[in-house]
C-alpha cells in the first residue's frame, strides 16, 4: 500500500507540468486562450500509450525484473526531460515548448503504464479498491506539488527554476523503484512480441460488454476533465493572483481530495463498485456545476474555497472508484497492455476533447461553458445500467 501511494505521487508529478503550470506560464507570457486550449494536444501520448505497452509486457531488462527495470530507466529519462522543458520560452518558441512538452508527456505516459501494471500485479483482488484510493491520493499530491507549489514558487524564482526543481524531484522516484519488490509474473505471460500485441486485445474484446466498457471509460469523467482543463485561465480571468490560486485551489483543496480518496476507498468496500460509481459520478457532475455559481459570484475567496472543496472531494471519490473499475477489467497476463488501453481511453477527454475547450469557453462564456461540462457527464452514468447484472 505504501508503494502504491508513492508510485501514485511520481505518476501524478509530471502531469500538470504540461497542463495547468504550463498554461499559467503561457498566459503570463501573453499567449491567447485558443492556443492554450490547443496545447492539450501535447498530451496525445496519454491516449496512445497502449501502442507501445506490449513492449513492457514482452521484454524485461537485465536488472530489477520485468516491471522495475523499465520503470527505473523511464523515471531517470523523464527527470531530464522535465528540466529541459524549463529552458524553452513560450513567448518566442511555442513550437519548441510543444516538442519539449510532448517528450515529457511520452515518458510520463510510459511511466504510467509501468506503475499501473505494477500496482495491479502486486495487490490482491480485494485490495484493488483501497490500493486505488491510496494511489489516487499520491497522484493528487504529486499534482499539488508541481502545480500549486509550482505556481507559488514561480512568483519568487520564475518558471524556469521551478521546472529544474521538478526534474530533481522526479529523479528521486528511483529510490522508491529500488525499494519496491518485483511482483510475481502471472502464468502464461507472452513469450513473443506478436503474442504480446494480439492476445491482450483478443482476450478483452471477446467479452460480451467490451465495447460498452470502453464507452463508459471514455465518458465517465469527460465533463469533469473538460472543466478542469480550463479552470486555471478561469481563475486568472476572475482576478485571483497566482499565489491565491496556489494556496486555495491547490493547497486548501488538497485536503478535500485526500478525504475524498480515503472515503472513496472505504465506501467501495462497503457499498460495492457499482453503487460507488453511480453516487460518485453524480457528485462529480454537481461539483462541475458549482463553477457556474463561482462565475456569477466573481472574485470571492470564500466562494472559491467552497467550490474547490466540493470539486476536489468528488474528484477524489470518483477517481478512486474509476481506477478500481479499470483494474478489475484487466487480465494479469497482459496487465500493461490492457490497462494502458483502458487508461488511454480515459485520457482522450483530457487531450482531444479538451483541445477546443478554450474556443468553447470564449463562445459560451464561463457560466455556459461549465454548465455544458456538467450536462455532458450524464451519458457515462447511463451506461452503468448495462453493467448492473455483473458489476452490482
Amino acid at each position: 500500500m505504501a508503494v502504491a501511494f508513492f508510485m501514485g505521487f511520481y505518476s501524478g508529478l509530471p502531469l500538470l507540468l504540461t497542463g495547468s503550470l504550463l498554461q499559467a506560464w503561457m498566459r503570463e507570457s501573453g499567449v491567447d486562450l485558443a492556443t492554450i486550449g490547443l496545447f492539450a494536444l501535447v498530451g496525445l501520448p496519454y491516449t496512445g500509450k497502449f501502442l507501445w505497452a506490449p513492449l513492457f509486457d514482452r521484454y524485461a531488462l537485465p536488472l530489477l525484473g520485468r516491471r522495475r527495470g523499465w520503470l527505473l530507466l523511464v523515471q531517470l529519462a523523464l527527470a531530464g526531460a522535465i528540466a529541459g522543458l524549463g529552458w524553452v520560452d513560450p513567448a518566442h518558441a511555442p513550437w519548441g515548448v510543444a516538442l519539449a512538452a510532448l517528450l515529457v508527456a511520452f515518458l510520463s505516459a510510459s511511466q504510467d503504464i509501468l506503475i499501473d501494471a505494477y500496482r495491479r500485479e502486486s495487490l490482491a483482488e480485494l485490495e484493488q479498491g483501497l490500493g486505488a484510493s491510496l494511489y489516487v491520493n499520491g497522484y493528487r499530491l504529486g499534482m499539488l506539488l508541481t502545480s500549486g507549489g509550482g505556481l507559488i514558487l514561480a512568483d519568487f524564482i520564475g518558471f524556469r527554476q521551478v521546472y529544474a526543481l521538478c526534474g530533481l524531484l522526479m529523479a528521486s522516484g528511483a529510490v522508491i523503484t529500488l525499494w519496491a519488490r518485483e511482483p510475481q509474473s502471472a502464468h502464461g505471460v507472452p513469450r513473443t512480441l506478436a503474442e504480446a500485441v494480439v492476445q491482450p486485445f483478443l482476450t478483452f474484446f471477446r467479452r460480451e460488454d467490451a465495447l460498452w466498457i470502453l464507452a463508459f471509460i471514455l465518458l465517465y469523467k469527460i465533463g469533469d476533465t473538460m472543466a478542469s482543463h480550463m479552470t486555471m485561465p478561469f481563475y486568472l480571468d476572475l482576478g485571483f493572483s497566482k499565489t491565491e490560486i496556489g494556496a486555495v485551489v491547490k493547497l486548501f483543496g488538497f485536503w478535500a481530495t485526500i478525504a475524498g480518496g480515503l472515503i472513496g476507498g472505504v465506501l467501495i468496500l462497503r457499498l460495492g463498485l457499482y453503487a460507488s460509481l453511480w453516487g460518485f459520478g453524480v457528485l462529480q457532475a454537481l461539483s462541475t456545476a458549482g463553477f457556474v455559481l463561482l462565475a456569477w459570484w466573481g472574485r470571492d475567496l470564500l466562494g472559491l474555497m467552497g467550490v474547490v472543496t466540493f470539486e476536489n472531494l468528488s474528484a477524489g471519490l470518483g477517481t478512486a472508484a474509476f481506477v478500481a473499475f479499470m483494474a478489475s477489467q484487466t487480465d494479469r497476463r497482459f496487465t500493461a497492455t490492457q490497462y494502458a488501453l483502458l487508461s488511454s481511453l480515459m485520457g482522450i477527454p483530457r487531450v482531444i476533447v479538451a483541445a477546443p475547450t478554450g474556443l468553447l469557453a470564449e463562445w459560451l462564456g464561463w457560466p455556459g461553458f461549465f454548465l455544458c461540462c456538467a450536462l455532458i457527464a450524464l451519458p457515462g452514468l447511463l451506461i452503468l445500467l448495462r453493467f448492473r447484472h455483473w458489476l452490482a
